[in-house]
Order: C-alpha cells, then sequence, then structure tokens
C-alpha cells in the first residue's frame, strides 16, 4: 500500500485545515488508518486513527473536541479535518496503515506503511 499525504499549510489560530491520506494498491479497507505528527524537534505522536470500516475511531486526548477523522472506502482515502487550530499543533503529519486493535492505534511500531508526511504551522 501506498500513502500520499495532502493538505497541510499555514492556518492561524482557531483556524481549519482538512488533511487526506490517500492509498493506492493493497486493500485499503484491511487496514486501519492512523494519523501521527511529529513537532519541530520533538518526537512522533499519536494524532488518531480509524478502524477498517469506519465504524470506530481513536484520538489523543490534545485534539479531541477539535479534530474529527473519517474514511471514505470507495474512494481509498481517510480524511483529518482539523478545527480550532492551536499553534502547539504545528507539525509534520504522517498518516500509517496497520492492523493494531483499537486500544494500540498508538503504538507506531505496528504499522506497515507510511506517508511521505504533509506540513501544517500554524500561527498565534
Amino acid at each position: 500500500v501506498q500513502l500520499q499525504a495532502s493538505g497541510g499549510g499555514l492556518a492561524q489560530a482557531g483556524g481549519s485545515l482538512r488533511l487526506s491520506c490517500a492509498a493506492s494498491g493493497g486493500t485499503f479497507r484491511s487496514y486501519v488508518i492512523s494519523w501521527f505528527r511529529q513537532p519541530p524537534g520533538k518526537e512522533r505522536e499519536f494524532v488518531g486513527g480509524i478502524s477498517r470500516e469506519g465504524a470506530s475511531t481513536r484520538k489523543a486526548d490534545s485534539v479531541k473536541g477539535r479534530f474529527t477523522i473519517s474514511r471514505d472506502n470507495l474512494k481509498n482515502t481517510v480524511i483529518l479535518q482539523m478545527n480550532g487550530l492551536k499553534p502547539e499543533d504545528t507539525a509534520v503529519y504522517y498518516c500509517a496503515a496497520g492492523r493494531p486493535i483499537l486500544g494500540a492505534y498508538d503504538q507506531a511500531g505496528l504499522y506497515y506503511y507510511w506517508g511521505q508526511g504533509t506540513l501544517v504551522t500554524v500561527s498565534s
């Protein structure tokens, strides 16, 4: 599976951005898709993930109430809608495909495929 993340850019605090993760090859619907991010000078961290059929999501506490994740298995796409952006959301965002259980969505080592990353910059 090849993953392509897009939609990053510059936003003001309080604004919104919509990231897309487009997949090609493989069986998209057989994978959990999650988003991770790496802020400047920091470790990579889990943002949120969505189950194979889109029935379940799990998100980091830092983004709950602001970010939503959805998927369209017909279009092989996962969307990360980011509202209420804060400067601390500034990071390179990566999408990843794997088969972790719901309780382990945040374990980066369980993902087989990664997109190239898209930069999100939030100004105050």
